[in-house]
């Protein structure tokens, strides 16, 4: 008994807290999002990209992100097909058990090379050529997510299909899943299995090195989480089974 009400008076402070919250809205969540079109959504959110201790990694942006912050899904698989025709950005399968996919402006993906390749010259290890070669014949002229072996290796042996990865993701992967189920466990734990956005973006997740606003993009875009605007401030729920 005791614990419920320690839980709803939690709640209560959580929820006069975000009224009156004097965060920087032009930094908020609530403020940013949605967007018009799909550049700008990846514009926006590559620039709130949080910093990560320990692991040097450019900015990335899930797909699910995008769904969450433009309306119409076709229009954002229409608009990244064109950014990615246009080799302005790189899209990948992430190694996460599910069907994720993350995207890297094209620039941002060379430069991530380009410090794999001065980590090895420091060591002293390997053939630096086969960099130079991925760069100009596989990344200039394969635009997919995959690539088959017969064209990596232009040998009709093996049909066995390799997948473009993004360098010194690993951790970050494992993060990311389990920053999505403390995420959910949180608001399920809740008396209404929600919370007002203001309050739970100050959070933080103890078991992901993504901020709290990078993974409310990717839950809500994926369907686990919902939105609504209420009187006093938009409220995050988890959505229904």
């Amino acid at each position: 008994m005791e614990k419920g009400k320690k839980r709803r008076r939690e709640e209560e402070e959580e929820e006069i807290e975000a009224k009156n919250s004097d965060a920087d809205h032009s930094l908020s969540l609530g403020k940013n999002l949605s967007f018009s079109d799909t550049l700008m959504a990846l514009r926006i959110m590559r620039a709130q990209f949080p910093q990560i201790d320990k692991v040097a990694i450019q900015p990335f942006i899930l797909q699910s992100q995008l769904y969450s912050s433009v309306k119409d899904r076709t229009q954002v698989d229409r608009e990244l097909e064109s950014l990615r025709r246009e080799k302005a950005v790189r899209v990948f399968k992430l190694n996460t058990g599910q069907d994720d996919h993350g995207i890297m402006f094209l620039d941002d993906y060379i430069k991530e090379i380009e410090h794999v390749v001065k980590r090895i010259e420091k060591r002293k290890q390997g053939d630096l050529e086969v960099f130079k070669w991925f760069k100009v014949h596989v990344i200039e002229s394969k635009l997919e997510s995959s690539i088959e072996h017969q064209e990596l290796t232009r040998q009709l042996i093996d049909p066995t299909m390799y997948w473009f990865a993004i360098p010194n993701i690993g951790s970050i992967l494992k993060g990311l899943s389990q920053g999505r189920k403390e995420l959910l466990s949180l608001l399920n734990r809740r008396r209404y299995r929600e919370m007002m956005l203001a309050a739970l973006e100050k959070k933080r997740l103890r078991f992901s090195p993504l901020d709290m606003r990078f993974h409310l993009r990717d839950l809500i875009g994926s369907g686990h989480l919902k939105t609504a605007h209420t009187p006093t401030g938009m409220v995050v729920r988890v959505s229904k089974e």
